[in-house]
């Protein structure tokens, strides 16, 4: 059988719609060789000039993904589900949203990589804004 491998990510980037928003979050994730899970939080703050939501995003996620580095890259695809508030001033939605997206972790040094990561959120009904659309990059360390 093959061990257990581990990960930790702490990352920032944006929330692409309806206007650029910062986001910052962290994931853990645990895997064997080409399937793997990961519990991931994200906040993104809100822009009320431009009608943007702030989101927070609390998700378990599937992640398939090459057993190995490739050159010093290992791409992933990446599904899940979790729970998700949406604040503009008076508005308030709080529900289950998915998620579906991939990207690449890339080797720097030792344990430590590069995570590029792109992802599309489908939120509740009540949501302002969905999908929406993130993409960060972040450290990631192997455990």
């Amino acid at each position: 059988a093959a061990p257990a491998r581990a990960d930790i990510t702490a990352f920032l980037g944006a929330n692409l719609r309806p206007a650029n928003r910062q986001v910052l979050g962290a994931a853990y994730g645990m895997g064997l060789l080409v399937v793997g899970g990961e519990l991931e939080y994200s906040s993104t703050t809100d822009d009320l000039g431009a009608g943007a939501p702030s989101l927070k995003t609390g998700m378990a996620n599937l992640l398939l993904q090459t057993p190995s580095a490739f050159l010093g890259f290992q791409p992933y695809f990446t599904t899940g589900v979790g729970i998700y508030r949406e604040v503009l001033g008076a508005h308030e939605d709080t529900g289950i949203g998915f998620n579906t997206g991939g990207g690449v972790k890339v080797s720097l040094i030792g344990p430590l990589r590069l995570r590029v990561d792109y992802r599309v959120f489908k939120l509740g009904s009540g949501a302002l804004n969905s999908p929406a659309h993130r993409v960060y990059a972040g450290l990631n360390l192997k455990l």
